[in-house]
């Protein structure tokens, strides 16, 4: 099989994480392991079949592991894999610009952003970057 060509690096980042879904999945994970119900509790908005493709593609990626626990009822948790924690820079850094953007397109981000536990840290002043 030929190696697959790119025209710039960024599109093989994007190859993996690109879409509207898979970013927010990566930082929801990025707080801990997640069950499916509890993702879709944090992204109300997806769907149940987009957040099951996006986690399998993500998986297939090895950019988060599948936990299947030995019990009755199963137990499924996902997690980031150590691959997948090399993307916490470029979380952050998404996280923050996204944060100036809002910032700058309707002024009071807190009239714009959802309550969550990744929201609350932006308001609290304890982001991941120094940049906020």
């Amino acid at each position: 099989m030929q190696a697959k060509k790119y025209n710039i690096a960024v599109e093989a980042t994007l190859e993996v994480i690109g879409g509207k879904w898979k970013c927010v999945i990566l930082c929801h994970l990025t707080h801990g392991r997640k069950r499916t119900n509890e993702l879709k509790r944090l992204m109300p908005h997806i769907t149940q079949k987009m957040l099951t493709q996006q986690l399998r593609e993500l998986e297939d990626d090895g950019v988060i592991n599948r936990i299947i626990h030995n019990q009755v009822p199963p137990k499924v948790e996902y997690e980031l894999s150590e691959y997948g924690m090399s993307l916490c820079g470029i979380l952050d850094m998404l996280c923050a610009w996204g944060e100036r953007h809002i910032t700058k397109v309707y002024g009071d981000k807190f009239s714009v952003l959802e309550d969550s536990i990744l929201n609350d840290k932006l308001k609290t002043g304890n982001a991941p970057l120094d940049v906020l």
